[in-house]
């Protein structure tokens, strides 16, 4: 041992109770009794039951510690590379294994009454995105209610719809449907330009030929004074 450590000993500390060794300094004016205080934070043995090796490099015993009285300078520092702790009154990996550990739980009843849990706030954010879907879907059916009281079957109307040419038609049905939710205005268009004959899935709401019907939201829906264009192909 150097002489600039002569007062501290770097050594590794093992023990017959866990399976893995930690690096420690301890003071060489430490008592043996006053060691084991120390050992038995490090290594969770009893000092009363414990027994202490110094080993060296190869494992093989320098020395037992047996004087509780002595101090740790009085025995032979310089080859020591390991402090071995021994306590028979410990089963080893008793501290490791975790399936002796007794596991917290809470009944769903008691979890229930705690208050600001992981789970309650889940459900609040839950119940909070509910409100905003159902208040959106409220207030979407009550703008679509009010646009189709000015529309009524019959009516001469243009189809708006964002990024799509503008089509002229006549509005053939207005109400709800099977196949999406909400109110939805049936248009027989004045050119092929639509999806189907005024049936969906096999569900009839008007009439016309193929290919001139098609079903838009009240928003996309100008009734008017649209009367059909024609088109003269004599013209040059």
């Amino acid at each position: 041992m150097g002489e600039e450590n002569k007062n501290v000993l770097d050594i590794l500390v093992t023990s017959t109770i866990i399976s893995f060794g930690t690096q420690r300094r301890f003071p060489t004016k430490l008592t043996i009794g006053e060691l084991k205080q120390k050992l038995e934070l490090i290594t969770g043995g009893s000092a009363s039951s414990m027994e202490l090796q110094l080993l060296d490099d190869k494992n093989e015993v320098i020395a037992k510690l047996n004087d509780n009285s002595a101090v740790l300078s009085s025995y032979p520092l310089d080859n020591a590379k390991v402090l071995h702790v021994i306590d028979s009154s410990i089963q080893a990996g008793e501290f490791e294994d975790l399936s002796k550990v007794k596991k917290f739980e809470l009944s769903e009843e008691e979890y229930a009454k705690r208050g600001e849990t992981l789970r309650a706030f889940k459900e609040k954010l839950k119940l909070q995105s509910d409100e905003q879907k159902e208040s959106f879907a409220e207030k979407k059916q009550k703008e679509e209610e009010d646009l189709i009281k000015n529309m009524s079957v019959g009516n001469r109307c243009e189809v708006r719809i964002a990024g799509k040419p503008t089509r002229r038609g006549t509005v053939m049905y207005i109400g709800k449907t099977e196949f999406k939710p909400g109110f939805w205005i049936g248009v027989k268009y004045d050119e092929p330009v639509g999806k189907n004959d005024g049936s969906v899935s096999g569900k009839r709401y008007f009439e016309c030929v193929q290919k001139y019907g098609g079903f838009v939201k009240p928003h996309d829906v100008v009734v008017g004074d649209f009367p059909e264009e024609t088109y003269d192909l004599d013209e040059i």
